[in-house]
């Protein structure tokens, strides 16, 4: 692993996530929360999607790759969450319920993820758990497969 991943991991007391990863709280309220939230190189965040929308925030390392799936699977986009530029944003809306599914192109990406209302695991869903889903995902968008 990169030297700053391993140390920002450290610095912020990131954690394993679930879909892949490492994270850490650090705002909740009633109205949103928000996390720190590290990719290194080889990691992936599975596909996955909370109950309302969540906005992504690039603080710091390479590019993001952030794909979105409709709720039902049909139609897929792809987003490069990165320094603003021609072909990259710093920010990005996964409206409610979409799933979605990130990749570092580099040695590691730290971003930012807010909920609103804030996040409950309750409201959290891996793909890989919507088995009929999954499997139509990997016939659809087989280049995607892999983050089932």
């Amino acid at each position: 692993m990169h030297p700053r991943a391993e140390q920002l991991i450290r610095d912020l007391g990131l954690q394993p996530h679930p879909e892949g990863g490492h994270y850490a709280e650090v705002h909740r309220s009633a109205a949103s929360s928000s996390i720190y939230f590290l990719l290194a190189a080889g990691e992936f965040s599975r596909w996955h999607r909370v109950r309302f929308e969540e906005i992504w925030h690039f603080y710091e390392g390479s590019p993001l790759d952030l794909l979105q799936l409709t709720p039902n699977g049909t139609e897929l986009e792809r987003f490069v969450l990165g320094p603003l530029s021609e072909h990259e944003r710093p920010l990005h809306r996964v409206p409610p319920a979409h799933w979605q599914a990130a990749r570092s192109r580099g040695a590691f990406t730290l971003v930012g993820c807010t909920v609103a209302p804030a996040f409950q695991f309750a409201d959290f869903a891996l793909l890989k758990n919507s088995t009929t889903l999954a499997a139509f995902i990997r016939r659809k968008h087989p280049a995607v497969a892999e983050f089932v």
